[in-house]
């Protein structure tokens, strides 16, 4: 899921001097920009169609100024403080800040070019000092610790303690009692991040983009069907290379076409492409950035008080602290290692028994899983496909599984603007005909398009401000050759309904204040309802509904189902270990302490991986240091482990819908009523506790992964 857009986190104020020098800075023909007022689309959708590449960084100029006049007002009321003069004052602030927002940073990921790269570097600085301006206000911070000091005695309401405890903790953890000298460190070093971060994302991007493995000899290609190859050539025509084909980079360390390249040295050459992508010591080289991130997050922890930027970041997780997540990514370890032993030799006696005389790589593993799959249990994923166009899952199995859970419907429709063509819309439609929300997917790869998969809002949802949610997919499938279907795998099946999991989320929101909204959640409580969102990709009931030959529309045969339930716990110990050892790499760069020196990146990954107790030679991390875009730049440092500790959450409640029925009405409204509709209302570990009836367990993750349970 992507980065949410900081609202409590980028709260408010300044002084009248710096609100009158942001407003001189304005330009007048701003104000003629379509940020300036609400949109008149139906949900307050942005005006794609309006909008200019020229209009963001104006926008972006004006909505800081105007928010720091509205905050200004605020913390210069005279009367006393009361929760509606404060903190709904300043839900309520902002609202140009939050359009401009949200459309930029959706469109910059998804679909960025020279003009908007230069604008989020422009920006990004401007934004955090802004933050800092709110933030480090010492009457706003006044007025909100009076509140908070004396908040028993207001008589608020359960949703406004929640929106006053997450402003009160907001501001101490921003530094707002810190003295002058070092609120002044902090805002210089949360200026520098700022930039590193930006610098990060885009030196990625472009080294993904020039990553990509070029071959001109369609030989090399072997192993490859007519379709890929067919995208191969459009890919490298697209760049000009006629007569020759493009394997684009993917966000992760495998690569796709591993699985089915027969030719050793290209698979060698791709998977190489991809581990070094942003380590060729040119200008898109991440680790120099890398290095100082590491440094100035850790001096930003210490300054805030705490003995690491993990300590810092944790505060506010369902995990509460480093050592929780550590522990409990230990044990998840504990279980896969063996499993990756008997794999790997699993996989070599595949090699050995085709004759091959290789000893097994990391680029060999898909390839010869794929064998092994096939042989324990007949399952090619060529054959899958077929069953799997893109449409018709999402349509029919996607949407088709949200309404027998939810009660919920969809309408497309085209006269919604979107910011590039491939975008598809639709309306989302409550249980009780009511419009729910509005819908955007866009689901195909581009070389402007960061990798991987999200969600996130061009709107958020808020009784208080009168708004509904505008949320979209965004994911990087292959796109078809002009005229062909949209085939796409059992994993990006998978990642359809994940995104859409996130989706709901956001849909069923139900806040009135937009700071506890939707998925303004943690980070290891936002991923539980996408991950639990997965398992009816292969409920029978769904995959009947979907899964039929986009030529024929014959259903799967029951006999393909089968094998792939059965293949289902297949590779558990790469797909795992893969995310385990990333987690706890991630980790280990955000538990350097200040003291530590600036880090050889390479040298420090070799330690890192080595202390895991996973097979890391065979089975590299998901992602390496250099090409981490989660930690670096996309709000998930020191938390990537909650991809894990989410999925011991949903496959929890995913037990727990077995035990009493599975796919029904009833559950579904259930989880509806008891998690997705809750945002941040409440705190994570009742939530959750109310809903399962116990403290999360990780017997049934490891169950459904095929491990043996570790014992305590």
């Amino acid at each position: 899921m992507g980065s949410r857009f900081l609202r409590a986190a980028m709260l408010l104020v300044g002084t009248g001097s710096l609100a009158a020098q942001a407003m001189a800075q304005v330009p007048a023909s701003a104000r003629a920009n379509p940020f300036a007022t609400p949109s008149t689309l139906p949900f307050q959708a942005p005006r794609f169609d309006l909008i200019k590449d020229s209009d963001y960084q104006p926008a972006f100029e004006t909505a800081m100024a105007q928010h720091l006049v509205e905050v200004q007002k605020i913390a210069n009321n005279p009367a006393a403080p009361t929760f509606d003069n404060t903190i709904g004052a300043l839900e309520k602030s902002g609202r140009m800040l939050d359009r401009v927002s949200l459309a930029f940073f959706g469109v910059a990921q998804a679909n960025t070019n020279d003009t908007l790269d230069k604008v989020q570097e422009a920006e990004a600085p401007k934004l955090s000092q802004h933050g800092d301006a709110v933030n480090l206000n010492p009457k706003l911070f006044a007025r909100v610790k009076t509140l908070w000091d004396k908040r028993a005695a207001l008589k608020l309401t359960a949703e406004q303690t929640q929106v006053l405890k997450i402003y009160y903790d907001g501001f101490v953890h921003a530094g707002a009692q810190l003295s002058a000298a070092d609120q002044t460190k902090l805002k210089a070093l949360n200026t520098q991040l700022a930039s590193l971060e930006t610098s990060y994302q885009q030196k990625l991007l472009a080294a993904a983009k020039a990553g990509g493995l070029v071959v001109d000899d369609k030989a090399k290609l072997a192993g490859l069907d007519d379709g890929k190859i067919a995208a191969a050539a459009n890919d490298a025509k697209g760049r000009g290379l006629d007569g020759k084909w493009l394997i684009p980079l993917q966000n992760t360390t495998q690569q796709p076409s591993l699985e089915d390249m027969t030719d050793r040295a290209t698979r060698e050459a791709l998977f190489h492409s991809s581990i070094t992508r942003a380590e060729k010591g040119d200008a898109n080289d991440t680790r120099p950035v890398i290095q100082q991130l590491a440094m100035l997050r850790a001096q930003k922890a210490q300054l805030l008080g705490y003995p690491s930027w993990a300590a810092y970041t944790l505060y506010d997780q369902m995990a509460k602290t480093p050592q929780a997540a550590e522990a409990f990514m230990e044990q998840l370890g504990t279980a896969t290692a063996p499993e990756q032993k008997r794999e790997a030799a699993e996989l070599q006696a595949q090699i050995d028994k085709d004759g091959d005389k290789i000893q097994l790589k990391p680029w060999d593993w898909d390839h010869y899983a794929a064998q092994v799959r096939q042989a324990k249990y007949d399952l090619d994923q060529n054959q899958v496909k077929p069953y799997f166009e893109l449409h018709t899952v999402l349509e029919q199995g996607v949407f088709y599984a949200a309404n027998q859970l939810y009660g919920v419907t969809f309408k497309r429709r085209t006269d919604i603007p979107v910011y590039q063509p491939d975008v598809m819309v639709y309306t989302v439609y409550d249980k009780d005909g009511s419009e729910l929300g509005l819908m955007y997917f866009d689901y195909f790869k581009r070389d402007n398009k960061s990798g991987g998969a999200w969600m996130s809002n061009f709107v958020g949802q808020s009784k208080l401000l009168g708004t509904k949610p505008v949320i979209y997919n965004v994911a990087n499938f292959q796109k078809p050759a002009e005229g062909q279907p949209a085939l796409i795998s059992s994993d990006d099946v998978t990642t359809m309904f994940h995104e859409f999991g996130h989706a709901l989320h956001g849909l069923f929101a139900n806040q009135i204040y937009p700071t506890v909204s939707g998925t303004n959640t943690a980070r290891d409580w936002v991923e539980f309802p996408s991950q639990f969102n997965e398992h009816w990709a292969l409920d029978p009931k769904v995959l009947a509904h979907y899964a039929k030959n986009y030529k024929t529309g014959a259903p799967i045969p029951q006999a393909l189902v089968d094998k792939i339930k059965k293949a289902a716990n297949f590779n558990q110990g790469y797909a795992l270990g893969e995310v385990i050892a990333a987690a706890m790499l991630d980790m280990d760069w955000h538990s350097l302490p200040a003291s530590a020196p600036k880090q050889d990146v390479d040298q420090f990954e070799t330690a890192a991986l080595a202390k895991t107790g996973l097979d890391v030679t065979d089975v590299p991390p998901r992602y390496r240091s250099s090409y981490f875009l989660h930690i670096w730049s996309n709000g998930y440092s020191a938390g990537y482990y909650a991809y894990l500790w989410t999925q011991m959450l949903e496959h929890d409640s995913y037990h727990w819908f077995m035990d009493h029925g599975g796919l029904t009405r009833e559950n579904g409204q259930r989880f509806r009523d008891m998690i997705l509709s809750k945002g941040h209302t409440e705190d994570y570990g009742p939530m959750f506790k109310a809903f399962y009836g116990k403290d999360p367990d990780v017997g049934p993750m490891l169950e459904e992964h095929g491990l043996a349970p570790v014992a305590q």
